[in-house]
């Protein structure tokens, strides 16, 4: 996901299973895209790695940030971690795209509500997957994103 400038997007997977970490990784790999992909495996541990404090720079640098967001975790779910991002004055305008298995409409509203880029249901064949991640990475390498 590199822009016309060619900026990579910093990219931050917020996912707990290790087998979808792992399809992102491929994806990217297949798909040729080389973006920096940070992982967090829950709510909590995203808005660590996204925050600096006073000693430390944040662990996901603060220049073009996005954030693939799965909604089904533990200690802090997705919904959750939306609410605390777009609470926060210094993160609240990066842009999330969730990607998730839930199908629910609960979930799909409650995400819009929360000001999402987009909410993508994973495929379940890995050739659609890899699709999906070159798709998504045409479309952000062409958008502009606030630092």
């Amino acid at each position: 996901m590199v822009n016309k400038n060619n900026r990579p997007m910093n990219i931050l997977l917020v996912e707990d299973d290790e087998v979808d970490i792992m399809n992102v990784r491929r994806a990217f790999k297949k798909g040729n895209i080389l973006n920096p992909l940070f992982i967090a495996r829950n709510g909590l541990e995203a808005l660590n790695m996204l925050r600096a404090t006073e000693e430390e720079s944040a662990v996901v640098p603060h220049e073009r940030r996005l954030i693939l967001l799965d909604l089904n975790m533990p200690k802090m779910g997705g919904i959750e971690f939306l609410q605390h991002l777009r609470r926060d004055e210094s993160l609240k305008s990066i842009p999330v795209v969730v990607l998730t298995t839930s199908n629910q409409d609960r979930d799909l509203v409650e995400a819009y509500n929360l000001n999402v880029a987009g909410y993508l249901v994973k495929p379940v064949k890995f050739a659609d997957f890899v699709d999906l991640m070159k798709t998504l990475n045409k479309y952000w390498s062409f958008s502009e994103i606030p630092n």
